[in-house]
């Protein structure tokens, strides 16, 4: 590391890795509330999050565990659970008076059709006014998660094996991977009712 009397150390979230503060300050000076989505391994975190002095404010949020309460039982992180949660979280956001944001996905890379996209779409089709364009949102097939029944069918007829290691947590939980489409329209019909 380096010494003398002249050497800054980089505040904390830069060294850590966790804070792009060029990027996050033309977030700020828009003035809008942003739209953060977040993925892990097993999980789409969405929230509506609005700059104060005092520190960010989150208005209106939801994971893969609200998706769990109302009843989805496929992966927490893929593109149709993303959708879902983008959904429900635009909506808490405009029951709570947020007509528009900005998207803000941190680190990720930003691959057209990808699960921040996918987020981005539900939380635009819930009523929220997020500036996108229409290239970078996933296909409504890929939403519904059509490529993951069509992979399931596949697999399972090539290498029954593979499909029952692959998919093995879906059988655990009662849903059969090919099904996943009308499980979506399912949960999406619970989520609009909310």
């Amino acid at each position: 590391m380096a010494h003398g009397p002249n050497y800054r150390v980089k505040f904390r979230r830069i060294r850590e890795g966790r804070t792009r503060y060029s990027k996050r300050l033309k977030l700020v000076k828009s003035g809008k509330p942003r739209l953060v989505v977040r993925r892990t391994a097993n999980n789409v975190i969405v929230q509506v999050v609005e700059f104060r002095p005092e520190g960010d404010h989150v208005v209106a949020s939801a994971s893969a565990a609200d998706l769990k309460r109302l009843g989805w039982k496929g992966h927490g992180g893929n593109t149709p659970a993303a959708y879902l949660i983008g959904y429900l979280a635009a909506k808490r956001a405009i029951a709570k008076g947020v007509k528009e944001a900005i998207l803000d996905i941190g680190f990720a890379t930003p691959v057209h059709g990808s699960v921040p996209f996918a987020a981005l779409k539900g939380a635009i089709d819930a009523g929220l006014n997020v500036p996108a364009g229409e290239e970078a949102l996933p296909s409504e097939d890929r939403i519904r998660g059509e490529h993951i029944a069509s992979y399931a069918d596949a697999l399972k007829k090539s290498h029954p094996e593979r499909y029952k290691r692959q998919f093995g947590a879906y059988l655990k939980r009662g849903l059969n991977p090919e099904d996943i489409p009308k499980h979506f329209e399912e949960i999406l019909a619970k989520v609009k009712a909310e």
